[in-house]
């Protein structure tokens, strides 16, 4: 498993971390917090003195700035997948055992839906687009296709092939490139088939990994899952979608690993807190407190 670094340059106590939950506990709720992932503890350090780092953090994805004008949405969608390539070199296919993973999460006026779930193999590309039609088959289960919907995301090659015409390329040439094999096929076909119903969809560039809660949020959440996927074992599947009530945009929660232990299926992304037990009443104490409150009211 890939080293992790996290680098809390403005938060509660700002610093490097090497776990996920010792992170949360510095940024989130914390105005303005800037915190960052990495592989290497240089391009943290470097993180942590306002350098550029050459190294990507986590996952890779290749992308373009873009600006684009606001958008007046009823509902606002984030998505992401990602894959650790381990021991690969640049242009190389990804190992059998690679872990890789997919994130969405849904903001609603009156709930939040979260959900990922992982799979060995598989290209960050491919994760990207699960995560995209994970997102969109949730939102068609809530009776949400006639709403105003804004996708974010970090992968240029979503959002090209959805706003620049590249899937209706696809989709008359058989599902083929102009140059050959369309890899993932199966996948921008259920994409097709899917967006028809939807009537007022947006979409959003945002950069991967920097300060936009949202993404954030998705990237830790997929990374949890893959930390969750062992050799020799299934991948983490999906228990499906968790939905609870929507926080407050300006203390997003993070995902958390709350229970190391691995299992059988994704856990849920929203930040799950255990009420404090309470101590068994004793009678014997109770009674000798009483006998004692009254003694001293007679004494006085």
């Amino acid at each position: 498993m890939a080293q992790k670094y996290y680098a809390v340059r403005k938060g509660r106590q700002p610093g490097i971390y090497r776990t996920w939950p010792e992170t949360q506990k510095q940024v989130s709720g914390y105005p303005q917090a800037q915190y960052k992932s990495f592989t290497s503890e240089k391009d943290a350090q470097d993180f942590m003195a306002g350098k550029a780092s050459p190294t990507r953090p986590a996952h890779s994805h290749s992308k373009s700035i873009s600006n684009q004008a606001p958008v007046n949405a009823t509902i606002t969608v984030y998505t992401d997948g990602g894959s650790r390539n381990t021991g690969n070199v640049a242009g190389q296919h990804v190992h059998q055992d690679d872990k890789a993973a997919w994130a969405y999460r849904i903001e609603m006026p009156d709930q939040l839906v979260t959900d990922s779930a992982g799979e060995w193999g598989a290209t960050n590309n491919r994760m990207e687009i699960m995560a995209f039609l994970r997102a969109l088959e949730q939102l068609q289960q809530l009776g949400q296709t006639k709403t105003g919907i804004l996708f974010v995301l970090d992968s240029q090659y979503v959002l090209n092939a959805v706003t620049k015409g590249w899937l209706a390329g696809w989709k008359r040439r058989g599902w083929k490139r102009s140059n050959g094999p369309l890899v993932n096929a199966e996948l921008w076909r259920e994409v097709d088939r899917l967006l028809p119903a939807f009537t007022a969809l947006n979409y959003r560039w945002t950069k991967g990994h920097a300060t936009n809660q949202g993404n954030v949020f998705v990237d830790h959440l997929l990374n949890q899952t893959m930390d969750q996927m062992h050799a020799g074992q299934p991948a983490q599947a999906s228990t499906g979608a968790k939905i609870s009530p929507q926080p407050t945009k300006t203390n997003v929660p993070q995902p958390t690993m709350s229970n190391p232990t691995p299992t059988k299926s994704n856990q849920s992304a929203t930040v799950r807190s255990t009420p404090a037990k309470k101590k068994p009443v004793d009678p014997e104490q109770v009674a000798r407190s009483v006998a004692a409150i009254k003694k001293m009211l007679r004494d006085n």
